[in-house]
């Protein structure tokens, strides 16, 4: 199994961190502002906020290089809470590619709350990641990851399907927001 580190120590981290352990993968947890620390996992997950990434390509970029790195951020304005920050035709995962070249970026998590990862359900449901990148054996490892985990993983497809997926992740935030829904709630997919 591949070794994961975790950049970010909050909720999804931590729950991201669960999710590793239990399909058997060795994890390191690395705090945002620890950036003197290096990265040694084969997958690196950003479980930091969106304005975060554009630090963390600059000073881990080198490290970063051949690795799977999993973006699970929402571009929420969160002035407005009106939309996102990223033009339509993009995303944070693309605008995270374009910044490190070399890396192998994959769009997941970001359209589950950290409670349905930790509890691996939403309502009745197993939870579902939804995966989105244009590697496919870099998909592979993280699908992988999620199913050891005990959850389900569906693949979205190329990396230009992360905007849908930030806009779903979007929009369920507004809803939990709104207290339409619960923070432990949020989108199931059934086959």
């Amino acid at each position: 199994m591949a070794t994961v580190s975790i950049i970010g120590t909050g909720n999804m981290g931590t729950a991201i961190a669960g999710i590793a352990r239990k399909a058997g993968a060795t994890v390191e947890v690395i705090a945002h502002a620890d950036a003197d620390k290096p990265v040694t996992g084969d997958v690196v997950v950003l479980a930091v906020p969106f304005p975060a990434l554009a630090e963390i390509a600059a000073q881990r970029g080198e490290q970063l290089a051949g690795k799977v790195v999993v973006d699970i951020t929402n571009p929420v304005d969160f002035a407005t809470f009106d939309g996102l920050t990223v033009p339509a035709d993009s995303s944070a995962a693309a605008q995270l590619q374009s910044a490190l070249p070399q890396a192998r970026v994959v769009k997941a998590f970001n359209t589950s709350f950290a409670a349905t990862l930790a509890s691996g359900t939403v309502g009745e449901q197993t939870t579902t990641v939804l995966v989105a990148g244009d590697d496919d054996a870099a998909k592979a490892q993280v699908v992988d990851l999620v199913k050891g985990g005990g959850l389900r993983a569906l693949d979205a497809g190329g990396l230009k399907r992360a905007r849908e997926l930030e806009a779903v992740g979007f929009l369920q935030m507004v809803l939990a927001a709104r207290e339409q829904i619960g923070w432990t709630g949020g989108f199931a997919v059934q086959a």
